[in-house]
């Protein structure tokens, strides 16, 4: 899986935009005002940040050692992913969960803003 696999996989989602606000090679991507999802463009093998379930992230920090808790974040909630040996489902399953996490936290007013558009 590339950079621009999930790159395209975000956007297709509803109110997704792409900032690099911290510096030109970290993508951010965010649901409203809100990250999801960092990805480091220039860093081999690809690597991504999502927002997990903590309960879901132990498991999965037991089962993939591709899968750790991410830096500079809060590792109860947020995982370092290395795509490379992990299945391209779960790590749509990872992208999936991490924007609903975050969709879900956003106010009311700024649901039905991105439902609507």
């Amino acid at each position: 899986m590339d950079a621009n696999e999930i790159l395209d996989y975000c956007l297709a989602k509803k109110g997704v935009t792409e900032t690099f606000p911290f510096d030109n090679e970290t993508l951010v991507m965010k649901v409203g005002t809100k990250m999801f999802l960092l990805m480091a463009l220039e860093k081999q093998p690809l690597s991504i940040n999502v927002k997990t379930d903590p309960e879901w992230s132990a498991e999965l920090r037991e089962q993939h050692p591709q899968i750790t808790g991410a830096f500079h974040m809060n590792k109860a909630h947020w995982n370092s992913v290395m795509t490379d040996g992990l299945k391209r489902d779960l790590i749509f399953k990872l992208i999936d969960q991490s924007y609903e996490l975050v969709f879900n936290s956003l106010t009311k007013k700024a649901k039905e803003e991105i439902l609507n558009n």
